[in-house]
This record gives C-alpha cells, structure tokens and sequence, in this order.
C-alpha cells in the first residue's frame, strides 16, 4: 500500500510540475461534434484521430503539457503509423489519462439537476484503462446555480460520488482528479459563485475524508470563482485571482498536491489572465495549474479546418496557447508576451 502511494504522490507532483498543465481532450461525442460543427468539419471516428493526432504530436509538446486526458474512444486509437496514443504521449514526456465518467444524468427528486452516473462496472473499466496506458482519470460533476440551486441534496450525491470514484481510483493505483464544477452559466454576482463553491468543496473533501481517500496521491479539477456570464458586471481579472485563492484557502487541504483549473467556458486568453493573476499573488500551498479543453484547442481547431495541408499551422496555434498557459504557471505571462510569441507588432 506504501508503495503504491508513492506511485500516486510521484504521478500526481509530475502532473503539475513547474511551467506545465493538462490538454483536456476528453470531449465527449456530442461535444466534439459541436465543436466540428463550428469549422464545417463531419464528425467521423478518423477526422476525430486526425485532429487528435495534430494535437498530440506536436512538436515540444511536453515542454509544457504534462498529461492528456483521454476519451474512451481515444485511448484505443493510433497515429497514422500505427502507434497506440498512449504510447505517442509517453515517447514525448507526456502521461496518458481517462476521463471515466459517463456523464451527468437528471437528478431523481430534483429533475433541475444532474448527478454524474458511471459508477457501476468502475472498478473492472479502471482495470482495463490502466492496462492501456493510462496514469490517472478524471470524473465530473456538475453544479448549477440559481433560483433555489444548488441544493445541498445535489451538492451531497455528487460529492459522494467523487469519493467513491476517487477511492475506487487510487485502488487502481490511478491518480484521481476530482472535478465538481460549479457552471456559470446564470447572471449572478462572484459572490453567489463564491459561497457555492466553498460550498461544493466542503462536501467533496468531506467524502473524501470518510472514503479513506489518500490526498497527497489526488488532483483538483475546480471552477474558478467568477461572475455569472450574463451578469451586468464582470469581475476583473484580480478579482477573480482573490476570490478563487480565497476558496480555495477555506477549503481544499494543503495535502493536496496541485489545483488544475478548468477553464469552463472563458475565453482562451482571459483564462490565461485568471491563472497567471492567482500564481503572481506569491506561494502558496498546492501548485495552481491549469486543465484546459477548448481554451488549449479552439485557436488550433481554427487554424485546422480538417486539411492535412493545416496541420503545422494548427499545431503552431496549440503550441502558442501551451506556452503562454505555461508562463501563467509562475505569474510570468502578459499581453505583451501573448503578442509577442504570436508574432504581432
């Protein structure tokens, strides 16, 4: 048991070393097709590997991606010369994940919200991700607000459900990462975001505790603190570096080794800016990392378009945003810096 917590704390403290992050590629089908939809691309198995291929064999990738969270779909499938993803990750310093939830389901007795769903049969899927390369997985929970939302019924399924996930990971001798993401969808203040977060994570590490999760061999994927994203006002970006470190303070335990921040609908660069603000507040007890999907891939999705000729530009594109999520690790990044390497005046 020893020794494989070891294993976790070592996978876990890798994960969010210094100047890198995680490349969130974990889209569902639905979602993946969204976003091809955006660029006129069908949603077919190999235009999927394809994209995720440009991705993945990015040149330097590893110098600031140091894990990718993999789709069910994804983990099976190969580059074009016949090499496992997996494999391709961990030839260029990178360390495969799985998201392994399957998805968030109605909430019987309170139809307005979800419960995520894919704990049965969990402990034979972990078995068999790991047997294809996988290191660590990730599960979801969705928490809404508004009018009489969250209520603690929800907040309280979910957050058992992160426990026996994260439990049942670890026995795996897989690093869990727990992701309760408070959406902000809605036109609410940051506060009314701030108090449900303390909220949600006073529950998750409460789970975690009863289920016998060992923290220091876990990851933590939260929302940051914002203002709803139809509220009148916006809080600024300092704002939300303050308030997010704040919850973050009241609740999540200094074993934990790092924070990876989801980026959960925010521009590419303003989510950039939120992470670079709370690391150049100075130290502070776990490693503030970032976990990003469409915030690490829209530029690069973009520049794609399906064309095999686009392939070098999209790759530029994700390197670009890489790099610049990379800076915003030790408070370096700036708009200067963001001009700058994208090659403008």
């Amino acid at each position: 048991m020893a020794t494989m917590l070891q294993g976790l704390q070592e996978t876990a403290r890798l994960i969010v070393a210094p100047g890198k992050g995680i490349l969130a590629a974990d889209e569902s089908d639905g979602t993946i097709k969204k976003r091809f939809d955006s660029i006129q691309v069908e949603s077919t198995e190999d235009n999927r590997r394809a994209y995720r291929e440009m991705l993945f064999t990015t040149p330097g990738i590893g110098d600031h991606i140091s894990g990718v969270i993999l789709f069910d779909e994804t983990i099976r499938q190969s580059s074009s010369d016949g090499t496992p993803f997996p494999e391709v990750l961990r030839a260029a310093g990178v360390i495969p994940g799985i998201k392994v939830d399957k998805g968030a389901k109605p909430l019987a007795g309170s139809p307005d919200e979800t419960v995520t769903e894919g704990l049965d049969g969990l402990r034979e899927r972990l078995e068999e991700y790991r047997g294809l390369g996988a290191r660590f997985t990730k599960w979801r929970a969705v928490i809404e607000i508004g009018e009489g939302l969250p209520t603690d019924y929800c907040i309280h399924v979910n957050a058992h459900a992160l426990g026996r996930y994260a439990a049942l990971s670890q026995e795996a001798g897989l690093v869990p990462i727990v992701e309760p993401e408070v959406l902000m969808d809605g036109d609410h203040a940051i506060e009314r975001c701030y108090d449900v977060t303390v909220r949600t994570l006073h529950a998750v590490y409460n789970e975690l505790h009863l289920q016998c999760v060992q923290l220091e061999g876990t990851l933590l994927k939260p929302n940051m603190v914002l203002s709803g994203k139809d509220a009148s006002e916006q809080a600024s970006v300092d704002e939300v570096a303050e308030q997010t470190v704040r919850a973050l303070r009241e609740t999540v335990p200094p074993a934990v080794p790092g924070i990876v921040f989801l980026s959960g609908g925010q521009s590419d660069e303003l989510a950039t800016a939120h992470l670079n603000a709370m690391n150049a507040m100075g130290e502070h007890p776990w490693q503030l990392s970032f976990s990003y999907g469409r915030a690490l891939q829209a530029p690069a999705l973009k520049a794609w378009r399906g064309e095999p000729n686009n392939v070098q530009t999209g790759q530029e594109a994700f390197a670009h945003r890489a790099k610049m999520n990379g800076l915003a690790r030790s408070g370096e990044y700036s708009e200067q810096l963001e001009k700058e390497a994208a090659g403008v005046a």
